[in-house]
């Protein structure tokens, strides 16, 4: 195994790499006219995918849990996303105390620009490399993001 100060290049690497595809990402999706920022786009695509698995809409408390973030920094996406008219928030059926958040037919449509872009973001970064290569890479992320440890409690 290899000593941390070994590892810093391959660190900082992993870093830029990270940075990159985050301006390719958000180039994509101001190409694209969808109005959208990339940390809205994480939480219309988390939103989506919640509804999917659990057949409900979140509340606001499973929306910060799944992006790993403060409740407050929810609010604030949420408060752009419904103006743009995206997602909304809406009562629950059975305790009118609790407030879910539903993606729209606005939501959706954006959500398919939202595939698009990243599909074109990915492409770009990934356009270098054979079909070989990016078998190898997918293997190497996979364990990667099989290894990984929960990141720290951001909420304390």
């Amino acid at each position: 195994m290899s000593s941390p100060d070994a590892d810093s290049p391959l660190a900082d690497q992993l870093l830029s790499l990270t940075r990159r595809l985050h301006r390719i990402h958000k180039h994509q999706l101001e190409e694209r006219g969808v109005g959208i920022t990339p940390a809205q786009s994480r939480l219309l695509r988390t939103l989506a995918h919640h509804i999917q698995h659990h057949g409900s809409s979140p509340r606001m408390a499973d929306l910060a849990e799944n992006l790993e973030v403060v409740p407050r920094a929810v609010t604030t996406l949420v408060d752009a996303l419904e103006a743009s008219g995206k997602v909304r928030r809406a009562p629950d059926p059975e305790n009118r105390r609790v407030i879910r958040i539903e993606l729209t037919d606005v939501g959706r449509k954006a959500l398919s620009e939202l595939r698009g872009a990243r599909r074109a973001a990915a492409e770009e970064i990934l356009a270098p490399l054979t079909d070989e290569q990016r078998s190898v890479l997918g293997g190497l992320l996979d364990t990667l993001m099989e290894g990984a440890s929960p990141p720290p409690d951001r909420r304390c």
